[in-house]
């Protein structure tokens, strides 16, 4: 049986932009393989640096990314 691939939010948000993932590759250094686990495994864990090199090789702002990918994720109340 075919284990199910459920998008992350940055594969989310790529799909949405229409970004193809094979020229964000090649601008920024980051592997195929490394950029397909980003967009399909929630475990994999997204590094500052991959972050900021996606964001320059989209020509956004890496905040507006980081905004994006994270709108979910707030401070615990205790």
């Amino acid at each position: 049986m075919k284990k199910l691939e459920i998008m992350t939010e940055l594969g989310l948000y790529l799909g949405r932009k229409s970004i193809n993932k094979a020229e964000i590759s090649r601008k920024t250094g980051i592997s195929a393989s490394r950029l397909s686990e980003l967009t399909l495994n929630d475990g994999a864990h997204l590094r500052a640096k991959e972050l900021y090199l996606i964001a320059l090789a989209m020509d956004v702002a890496p905040c507006d990314l980081l905004n994006a990918l994270f709108k979910n994720v707030e401070l615990s109340r205790s």
